[in-house]
């Protein structure tokens, strides 16, 4: 007789926020939770951010699959001593039976195996994504753009064809381009840019970010960005304006805000160059069908909708592949923005089966 299957919550666990989906035992999305949680001030964060998950969602017989990203943080000494240490600190939370690691090709790991592989486990989350959609969907690119950076995977016939599994792999193939549409530094998009008739160096300060620039175009979701601004100032269109400035060496009164709005827009069209030129070096690799998909994940996904119309490609979103819908407020996350975590929830639903 076949095991009853279980409600699952996907972990995910970065260096900026903790993501979670919630699946009931048909695979359908029960909640989506992100919550700030800035690692690389202390693993107490973590234990703060997984309290607030667990304490919005309610008591109920729950399985665990986690995957990560934050073992990258300047708070661990290496990639191995950091995933070592989210384990643990999943365990300390969970009973070990009830958890379950996701170490890419490996699948899901029981915290002991997976902490003996720790190679496997460092920022796998990529890939926990890519292998849904290649078991669901026949081919494509999928694109999640977060908030800081972008993952571009290929797969098709029920594999992901990725080049690279590793970070430094996946940077030297262009499968991972470190560039989203929150925490990126302004100055990491363009050395120069038009304003006031004249082209105008950015200075190499961290004094804005992407969060404002999509802010100023009115793209970015509310719930997307949770950390403080780049000087502590308001989360407004008037504070985005004054940030972007001061990337001039102005204020924000120097122009009219129209001005900074076309500014905005021109960093806006160099951030999708960069993916734009990412994925059309991944698609020159002849592997795909001309009108294979993007699968348009993040809270950056819009880009990936843009993206795709210019590579005059059919557009998909990663939502298509749960259904139902979380509970949660009208303006909170969707499954999308939450990707890897939908996923390893899924890939160990359907594993428990």
């Amino acid at each position: 007789m076949p095991v009853p299957r279980e409600r699952w919550l996907g972990w995910d666990l970065g260096g900026a926020h903790l993501k979670v989906v919630a699946l009931d035992a048909r695979g359908r999305s029960e909640a989506v939770l992100q919550v700030a949680c800035p690692l690389w001030q202390g693993l107490d964060h973590l234990d703060t951010a997984i309290e607030r998950v667990l304490g919005s969602l309610g008591a109920r017989a729950t399985r665990h699959a986690v995957t990560m990203t934050g073992e990258l943080t300047d708070l661990f000494e290496d990639r191995a001593t950091g995933v070592l240490a989210l384990i643990e600190r999943m365990q300390r939370r969970f009973p070990a039976e009830e958890v379950r690691i996701y170490a890419g090709p490996a699948g899901l790991l029981a915290p002991a195996a997976a902490a003996a592989a720790p190679d496997q486990v460092a920022s796998a989350n990529w890939m926990a994504s890519a292998s849904l959609a290649a078991r669901h969907f026949p081919e494509g690119v999928l694109v999640d753009i977060g908030s800081t950076t972008s993952d571009l995977v290929p797969f098709r016939g029920g594999q992901v064809s990725a080049r690279g599994y590793h970070d430094h792999e996946r940077l030297a193939a262009g499968e991972l381009v470190y560039s989203g549409v929150v925490r990126t530094p302004v100055m990491a998009l363009a050395r120069r840019v038009p304003f006031g008739g004249h082209w105008v160096a950015l200075m190499a300060e961290h004094f804005a970010t992407t969060a404002d620039i999509y802010r100023l175009t009115g793209e970015l979701p509310a719930h997307a960005d949770l950390m403080p601004s780049a000087d502590g100032r308001p989360k407004t269109s008037a504070a985005s304006a004054g940030r972007l400035a001061r990337m001039l060496g102005l204020d924000a009164a120097a122009a009219a805000p129209a001005a900074w709005e076309r500014l905005a827009a021109h960093l806006a069209e160099a951030q999708l160059r960069t993916l734009a030129e990412a994925c059309d070096c991944l698609l020159s690799r002849g592997e795909l069908a001309a009108d294979a998909p993007i699968l348009g994940a993040g809270v950056g996904r819009f880009l990936a909708r843009r993206l795709a119309a210019r590579l005059g490609r059919a557009y998909l979103g990663f939502g298509a592949l749960f259904e139902g819908q979380s509970p949660g407020a009208p303006d909170g996350p969707e499954v999308a923005d939450c990707a890897p975590a939908a996923a390893v929830a899924r890939l160990a639903l359907e594993e428990s089966t």
